[in-house]
């Protein structure tokens, strides 16, 4: 393991978070299977690399991610490691549904489900499971996850569970993840959370977070942490594929031909698209950390390589004038 982490940020509470953060939800089997030697192998190049911050959740292969990504850095000192899960989806026993596979993308079977569960022992419970599976006695950071029908719970029980293991040292950090960016504002606004995920809603194609999360992540010294950063793939090539997901779904023809202008713009100043959207959300001082999923090593080395790539102050300065993305340093200076 490389002794050198990438340039790390820090919350409020001291907790260290590298620039570039390792995604493990491909280690539940994603869309597709994955092995465990391929898991421990991604994970290990990433450590070599410098990540030092991985994000997981139960409801990543129904446990499976935390799993692998506990046995993957069982070997790592753990002071040098940020570890973040969440809470919010139990994982119950379901017999009835072994032999089965999981319908809500993972290749895994059915053997348990998610209950939502935003109440205080399922916050506790949840905690515990998580650790288990990563075989560590404190995690980093614990989010809500995905609370978007569950806001009177999880804003009252469920922070206050996160903030009753925080005092206690089992969680170092709370906050919330969501693929929406208005709730989780009203988190910061309302509630005491160190940091906050929003996957999707702060890149080169949706700035939502910009008007309402970011100004007052800012304002609370609240870390916000940018995930899914190539909006489900439309980001994630130096050609737009015009046939690539935004958002989980078919991506509309206006927001196929804004990424294909982006893309433009880019290879007019020599800079990789995918290499933009991983760096364009770093620009805004709120952020502290983004988040990308990998399932290889070599999904990790070009990754790595995205994020270290030199990009001109000149790129930023002509997406912000044509109105294709407004710099994050820019409008964080204008507040």
């Amino acid at each position: 393991m490389s002794t050198t982490p990438l340039p790390l940020r820090t919350l409020r509470t001291g907790t260290t978070i590298t620039e570039l953060g390792f995604g493990a939800a491909q280690l539940g089997n994603l869309f597709r299977e994955t092995t465990d030697a391929a898991s421990t192998e991604a994970v290990s190049t990433a450590l070599a690399d410098g990540l030092r911050y991985f994000d997981t959740a139960p409801h990543y292969g129904l446990g499976l991610s935390e799993r692998r990504l506990g046995a993957a850095l069982r070997d790592a000192p753990r002071e040098s490691i940020t570890l973040s899960s969440k809470v919010g989806r139990l994982l119950a026993d379901s017999p009835e549904t072994a032999d089965r596979l999981d319908d809500d993308g993972f290749v895994v079977p059915a053997s348990t489900r998610r209950v939502w569960d935003f109440s205080r022992d399922g916050i506790l419970r949840s905690v515990e499971s998580s650790l288990a599976r990563l075989g560590t006695d404190h995690l980093d950071i614990a989010y809500l996850h995905d609370p978007d029908d569950h806001w009177d719970a999880a804003s009252t029980t469920g922070i206050d569970a996160l903030i009753e293991l925080r005092d206690q040292g089992v969680v170092h950090a709370i906050g919330a993840g969501m693929n929406q960016s208005a709730m989780l504002a009203e988190f910061v606004r309302r509630t005491d959370v160190d940091a906050v995920m929003v996957a999707g809603r702060f890149t080169l194609l949706d700035h939502g977070a910009l008007d309402d999360l970011l100004p007052v992540a800012g304002e609370r010294g609240v870390g916000v942490i940018a995930a899914a950063v190539y909006n489900s793939g439309l980001l994630s090539t130096d050609v737009v594929d015009r046939a690539a997901h935004f958002d989980y779904g078919t991506a509309p023809a206006e927001v196929v031909e804004r990424a294909v202008r982006i893309g433009e713009v880019c290879a007019r100043h020599g800079v990789s698209l995918p290499a933009a959207a991983i760096q364009y959300p770093l620009r805004h001082p709120a952020v502290v950390s983004v988040v990308t999923g990998m399932r290889t090593a070599e999904h990790v080395e070009s990754t790595v390589e995205r994020y270290r790539a030199d990009i001109p102050e000149a790129l930023w300065a002509e997406l912000d004038a044509t109105g294709l993305a407004p710099d994050p340093a820019r409008a964080a200076s204008r507040r």
